[in-house]
């Protein structure tokens, strides 16, 4: 194959989600590819962050010089400058007149079909408008699970060759972090004693919050007087309760103040020890790209509760307890059934170790390069 220049573009590689995607498929194209020259856009910070120890990997540092995102104009005349082959955008906000092959990953739709702000209607029309026809003009694109791709094509009338589904992994930093600190200091810090679900993500309208503690005030009631679970907490990792005023009603109706607690964002070790000491893991999300958090819990041999719908199904198979994200009774009966069925646990937990093994960051690279090649081609 002739020899390519390729540009990523770094813009998000802080971000949670996206942010994992960029860090893992950049590090894993580094051990598989040292032929080819890869300029990696962002800011000194983005850049130190992802930076693989690689020489045919590059920084370029494209900033504002006050604000983090990239300049859209200092990217075009680079690509252009420098004669790029391919450029890979790994989030679906394509910048105007990309001057080479350009390749789009789609991590989800979740912004078309929740949005989170409340635009005029002719705004909306002309920014779907504007996404589809960048989309349209991309070599290739990426989408995360065959239900975002099945997404792309139905609202973005997408043609089907025109998408490869590429799935995520598990992120590694997350599944090699050191276990360096005793778990029950970290649990005696954060003051839990008692057993209890977990939920680890962002905070939005579709990941379902309010069902969820609303399920798991039916399901305690019912475990008032179990020996194991008549203590049982409901912890939240993501935004702050305080920024989400409709939580805070779903908690105080729900009657159940004292047993939920919200952490806000937590540290990759600490997230490791509320994985690992969890009763279950729950996720009852609306709507998924991918849904990484749910094999993350997989990886630390805690069973899995979450959604039928969109693309859990294809990422967690026959490893958790599959329910009906808008039946909250179906939730709490999936909450019982995954704590107080101890065979179906075990079953869970080694079918969540066999799940994770089915994502391959080096498999999901090797893809990547293959398309960045038809592409250059």
């Amino acid at each position: 194959m002739p020899h390519m220049k390729v540009a990523l573009d770094l813009a998000k590689a802080h971000d949670f989600g996206i942010g994992t995607y960029i860090r893992n498929l950049v590090h894993h194209l580094a051990r598989l590819d040292e032929e080819n020259t890869y300029f990696l856009l962002g800011t000194r910070s983005a850049n130190s962050f992802v930076l693989p120890q690689k020489d045919n990997f590059h920084p370029v540092e494209i900033h504002d010089g006050k604000r983090a995102e990239l300049d859209r104009g200092k990217v075009i005349r680079f690509l252009k400058q420098n004669k790029i082959d391919v450029c890979h955008i790994p989030y679906d906000e394509v910048p105007w007149r990309i001057p080479c092959h350009y390749v789009v990953t789609v991590h989800d739709c979740v912004n078309t079909l929740f949005p989170a702000k409340m635009r005029p209607q002719w705004m909306q029309a002309l920014h779907f408008q504007l996404k589809r026809h960048r989309l349209l003009r991309a070599s290739h694109i990426i989408a995360v699970s065959e239900a975002t791709k099945h997404d792309v094509e139905r609202l973005y009338a997408i043609p089907d060759d025109h998408i490869t589904v590429i799935h995520n992994a598990l992120d590694e930093e997350l599944a090699t972090l050191p276990a360096n600190l005793e778990p029950r200091s970290v649990l005696e810090r954060y003051q839990i004693v008692d057993p209890y679900l977990l939920y680890a993500g962002s905070v939005r309208p579709h990941k379902n919050l309010t069902r969820l503690i609303e399920a798991f005030a039916v399901a305690r009631t019912e475990f008032s007087n179990h020996p194991a679970y008549a203590r049982l907490k409901l912890l939240i990792i993501g935004d702050e309760l305080a920024k989400h005023q409709a939580l805070r009603r779903a908690v105080v109706i729900s009657r159940v103040q004292n047993e939920v607690r919200f952490l806000g964002f937590v540290s990759p070790d600490i997230l490791r020890v509320f994985y690992q000491n969890a009763a279950a893991f729950v996720f009852p999300s609306l709507y998924e790209g991918f849904g990484l958090p749910p094999l993350e819990a997989m990886s630390f041999g805690t069973p899995v509760l979450t959604s039928n719908t969109s693309s859990l199904p294809e990422v967690v198979g026959d490893a958790a307890v599959l329910v009906n994200p808008e039946n909250v009774f179906e939730i709490a009966r999936g909450i019982r059934q995954i704590l107080c069925d101890e065979t179906l646990r075990a079953q869970l937990i080694q079918r969540g170790f066999a799940q994770i093994r089915s994502f391959s960051w080096m498999d999901s690279a090797r893809k990547t390069l293959q398309l960045y090649q038809q592409a250059a081609d």
